[in-house]
Order: structure tokens, then sequence, then C-alpha cells
């Protein structure tokens, strides 16, 4: 599977059977398969949904928006429930670039991609288990 690093962008191959090794990037060292959310910046966007073989559950906020506040803790735990799942985070004010481009209109907004392209959104702030709920829908038998 390739799993492309959040920090620098380098692709990087891992055996699925091995995600649960905390494995690391090649190229920096940094974690590539967390079970926490992982920031992504304009830069790295584009390459990380389309070289990354695994589902992506993009989260965008702001830091000013209180439902993304609020919602935060609850990705934070859904990523930890859903490890073959890449959680990602995307602050529209840091981001506008890639926020523009998805025509991002309301915060927070949730976007699944799979192969490099976005199979469901949802806007609006939902529990934990909501969200695995929705993601669970979503994701094609095999992708869990």
């Amino acid at each position: 599977m390739h799993l492309v690093c959040a920090h620098c962008g380098a692709t990087n191959r891992v055996p699925a059977e091995r995600l649960q090794d905390q494995p690391v990037c090649g190229r920096c060292g940094a974690e590539i398969a967390p079970t926490h959310p992982l920031a992504l910046s304009d830069a790295v966007f584009a390459d990380y949904i389309s070289k990354t073989e695994a589902p992506v559950l993009v989260d965008f906020w702001a830091a000013w928006c209180g439902p993304c506040r609020m919602m935060a803790p609850q990705f934070e735990a859904a990523a930890a429930q859903a490890p073959g799942v890449r959680f990602v985070k995307v602050d529209t004010e840091a981001c506008p670039q890639t926020a523009s481009r998805l025509s991002i209109r309301s915060i927070p907004t949730l976007a699944l991609f799979l192969g490099g392209r976005e199979i469901a959104r949802q806007s609006g702030a939902m529990p934990a288990a909501d969200l695995l709920r929705w993601l669970q829908t979503h994701l094609p038998k095999g992708h869990a």
C-alpha cells in the first residue's frame, strides 16, 4: 500500500499488515500511519489525496469556528477507531487554495476520498459514533 507523508510529501510503500506497526517515512522519519489526524498544507494536499491508496477522510475546519472546535475531539476519537482510513485536517484559513479548489463553502465539512476522487461529503459537526457510521455507509466493501 502506498502512503504519502503529510510532512514532506514522499510516497512510502507499506505492507497493509504493517500499518499497525507505526511505520515512518523513509525520507523524513515522520509517522505516516498514525491513529490521530494529521494536518495537511496546500503544498502536500493534492499529492496526499491522489497517491495515498488508503481511504482519506478530510476535516475542513478553521480555528475561529465553534462547531469545528467542538468536532475536533470527535474526529480524533473516530480516527483511533478506524485504522484503515487516513484522517487528515485542512485549516481553510491556512490552506485557501485547497478549500477554494474543492468549493468548501461551510465548515466543518468532511470529504471522503478514495483513489484520488472525492466519493462523499458531509457538512456540520457530528459525534464520533455518527461520523463512523457515515464513513461506513460511504466506503466500498473491503476499505473499512
